[in-house]
């Protein structure tokens, strides 16, 4: 009797990748703070729930929530009314991206901004940027290279002043979105449109059966990481608007500048640029590389987001360092890092295999060829064709215009006038077999010659030596020719 090979755990991978199976110490906020970083709710599932989604089909899964939701819905399924509107709201998140932010445009437009403090703004502006991209984003999110403590320090210090969260819940949330990309588990959902997944998603309150979550056990190992969660509110309100207002009212006496330009109006351009590789990202730009999904490479997102614009190539490849691959693509997060590690402050750059790439690059376009291919006629295949006897082809062969190449008869009586060689030369070809004379003992047909031959296929012949491939076999006795 054989032994039977054992079959994977589904709940129990679903836990490992969760990160469901060990004890995470939990890392909270408190306060205000807490509340910053998203809904609880869409966190708290086990495995066991995660895989009984997986499984599930999607009538199954339909009616198990329509059953539970049957005497009450979430707000975020009940139709928007004057009366509930303000509970579809996150307040929260409408005051950080929407109100300070129009307090900001309203100030400017009164507070002319001067050129060192226009100066300071951008310098924060780069430092907070590049902290998501290649901090929050490509170190922490995707464990894509390592780095010094001091540079872990400076991403988690200017990363908060983008008022985008702390690293761990930025982070875990991008692990869900990578992990359910284009599922309802995604938190940014492309495929809901692209204001939902601009900001849509984190004005209106998540719905709870879409909670899903990610192992961050590497996070919570990381000092830095757990301390600015904590202190979150506190490092934000210091980094985003005190300290450029600081450094603009004591080096040139601007401090309502620094808060405007450098504090509140860089927060609100790198939260738009981020938000982009959310929706532009999935939303304009080709895919190299698979097309399965919505993710998109343009060079037009690549410049808004710091490099983040070649998004085909992250969704395939996301633990490699670079987000552009070509020397010439836009992608100063990459440089960056690259420079970081000739300086010894970072190292273990990860890089996918060029093989591997360079595969995920035909495999695409051979899935856009057979497209193009599935459109063209390339006549009927030898295998559907009816079986005629010699005698039925001489029978019929005059009358119907018909020969034989290759024990295939083929139909050409409409194309007798258009033979590019003549008539006579079809017309004497006619009830007769033609291989040889069509494989180059009259003429080498080309390729397209070959191919228009194929669409006017009618049957085969009993016992023929059958060949699909004529342009092969046109070769095939071309060479034997030339060897004789």
């Amino acid at each position: 009797m054989s032994e039977q090979l054992d079959t994977v755990d589904i709940t129990a991978l679903n836990a490992i990748a969760a990160g469901t199976n060990k004890k995470v110490p939990r890392i909270v906020a408190a306060g205000l703070g807490g509340k910053l970083m998203g809904t609880a709710d869409m966190v708290k599932v086990t495995a066991e729930q995660i895989t009984q989604d997986s499984m599930e089909t999607l009538a199954e899964k339909d009616e198990r929530e329509k059953q539970k939701y049957a005497t009450r819905k979430h707000i975020s399924e009940q139709p928007w009314t004057i009366g509930n509107f303000y509970q579809h709201i996150n307040w929260l998140n409408f005051i950080l991206v929407c109100a300070i932010p129009a307090f900001g445009v309203y100030s400017a437009i009164f507070n002319p901004p001067q050129l060192k403090t226009m100066g300071l703004a951008f310098m924060m502006y780069v430092f907070s940027g590049v902290s998501i991209t290649a901090g929050y984003h490509r170190l922490y999110s995707h464990k894509s290279y390592d780095a010094a403590l001091p540079v872990r320090l400076f991403f988690a210090f200017f990363g908060a002043g983008a008022i985008e969260g702390s690293i761990k819940w930025w982070s875990h949330s991008h692990r869900i979105h990578h992990r359910y990309t284009d599922t309802s588990r995604d938190p940014y959902d492309a495929r809901r449109g692209f204001w939902f997944s601009h900001m849509g998603w984190m004005l209106t309150k998540p719905n709870p059966k879409n909670r899903a979550r990610a192992d961050i056990s590497d996070l919570a190992a990381d000092w830095v990481v757990t301390f600015q969660h904590r202190h979150y509110l506190t490092i934000m309100l210091f980094s985003g608007f005190i300290f450029p207002s600081l450094v603009a009212g004591l080096l040139w006496g601007d401090y309502y500048g620094g808060l405007i330009y450098a504090g509140i109006l860089k927060c609100f351009f790198i939260q738009q640029a981020t938000f982009c590789v959310n929706s532009l990202a999935h939303w304009i730009g080709v895919q190299p590389f698979d097309d399965r999904r919505t993710p998109r490479d343009h060079v037009l997102t690549a410049f808004v987001t710091f490099g983040e614009g070649y998004h085909n190539f992250h969704h395939e490849f996301p633990s490699d360092y670079r987000n552009a691959l070509k020397w010439y693509q836009y992608d100063p997060t990459k440089i960056a890092i690259f420079i970081l590690s000739k300086l010894g402050l970072a190292w273990n750059l990860k890089k996918f295999s060029q093989n591997a790439i360079e595969q995920g690059l035909i495999q695409q376009q051979q899935k856009k060829l057979d497209r193009m291919k599935s459109k063209l006629n390339w006549g009927t295949p030898v295998d559907n064709l009816p079986v005629w006897t010699r005698e039925e082809f001489n029978t019929r062969a005059k009358k119907e215009g018909l020969l034989i190449v290759s024990g295939i008869i083929h139909n050409v009586k409409n194309f007798i006038k258009e033979h590019p060689g003549g008539q006579a030369l079809v017309r004497a070809s006619l009830g007769k077999d033609a291989t040889k004379a069509f494989n180059g003992a009259v003429y080498a047909h080309s390729n397209a010659a070959h191919n228009l031959l194929a669409t006017m296929r009618v049957a085969v012949v009993q016992d023929g030596d059958i060949n699909a491939n004529t342009f092969a076999l046109q070769q095939e006795m071309m060479d034997k020719e030339k060897q004789s």
